[in-house]
């Protein structure tokens, strides 16, 4: 399975309209400016993260054309405080020196394999990413709800090919020693830019929600690792917010369960939370220590019965004697931006 080019329905003139630059390790806010005409009262709000309210301006309507598809808009947006936000988030999707990952299954390509199997068979060595030359090759399998980008001992070794729907899995390998850390920068996109919101269910602004689940076998084909709450999970954009005083913190911990994820006809005027990324997050030697735990959530909390590319590789995802588990921050639906990282040993 050759992934040296774009075979995902990115087209070269959608290329040459994306001038805005969307870097996964950069902190430069070089957008211009939003034009909201009255920036927040955030008097009820005491947390530590920026305050933005409002849709924010959208730099490309859509990085990705897919049948029966979403638009995965880009934005940036103006905090209270004066800071600049990429929204749903930074991402390296246009990053030729990022790389896709494999498909599972991905409607949007046509590419269904019948089994975990044969999409491994399908992988050539050149699409091993080499972390050690010295190393085992490492396969993993991912289904994130909507999109991820993965790094290995800092390394990039796989994206997500899809940003928002129709929904998709994943696989990819790396050749790496142990103990390795596996850091992944989890997005639920949003079709409301900077308000964290989509039609669904009947509202025009209706809170989504994420999830992620994946699998790490060596060369043998066992499970080394699978995500639980051994995982570390960090929230770094929260949306919508109808109440600023529902947001609360905990030491580390960014809660918003207090806080409603009814869906509305009307949430223009929404409020979003936005926390810097620290540098070097995805790094081998990046103290998260202080992260709170990730939180587990069920199948049917994530609603992926429905979804053939998760079930059609339930014996990998729900194997019966090692099964993964979702995990997302503390609130699977209106954090937006997760950033999730755990050491193999």
């Amino acid at each position: 399975m050759k992934l040296t080019s774009l075979k995902i329905g990115l087209t070269i003139a959608t290329m040459a309209a994306m001038a805005y630059t969307l870097s996964a390790c950069s902190n430069d806010k070089t957008a211009t400016v939003s034009n909201n005409s009255e920036l927040p009262s955030t008097s009820t709000y005491k947390g530590t993260a920026s305050v933005s309210q409002g849709k924010a301006s959208i730099d490309v309507p859509s990085l990705y054309d897919c049948k029966k598809g979403r638009n995965a808009p880009v934005g940036h947006i103006e905090s209270a405080d004066g800071k600049t936000w990429t929204v749903p988030a930074e991402v390296s999707f246009t990053d030729s020196k990022f790389p896709f990952a494999g498909d599972l299954n991905n409607p949007c390509t046509g590419v269904s394999y019948s089994s975990a199997q044969e999409a491994r068979e399908a992988l050539d060595t050149s699409d091993i990413i080499e972390i050690d030359a010295d190393g085992e090759v490492v396969t993993a399998y991912v289904f994130a709800d909507n999109y991820f980008e993965m790094y290995i001992n800092g390394v990039p070794v796989g994206k997500d090919t899809v940003p928002f729907t129709q929904f998709n899995s994943n696989i990819l390998q790396f050749k790496v020693k142990q103990p390795f850390t596996v850091a992944m920068k989890l997005v639920d996109w949003e079709e409301n830019s900077g308000i964290g919101s989509e039609d669904n269910q009947g509202h025009a602004y209706h809170p989504g929600d994420g999830g992620m689940v994946a699998v790490f076998k060596d060369a043998n084909d066992k499970i080394i690792a699978k995500t639980d709450d051994s995982w570390k999970a960090q929230t770094f954009y929260s949306a919508p917010i109808r109440d600023l005083s529902c947001a609360t913190e905990q030491g580390a911990l960014r809660l918003t369960s207090e806080c409603s994820t009814e869906g509305l006809e009307e949430g223009s005027l929404d409020y979003a939370l936005h926390w810097e990324l620290p540098k070097n997050w995805y790094a081998q030697d990046f103290d998260d220590s202080a992260w709170p735990k990730a939180t587990l959530f069920t199948n049917d909390e994530i609603g992926v019965n429905n979804k053939s590319a998760y079930t059609d590789f339930s014996d990998i995802f729900d194997d019966v004697d090692d099964d993964a588990r979702f995990i997302w921050s503390t609130n699977v639906i209106l954090d937006n931006e997760v950033l999730v990282r755990h050491t193999v040993n």
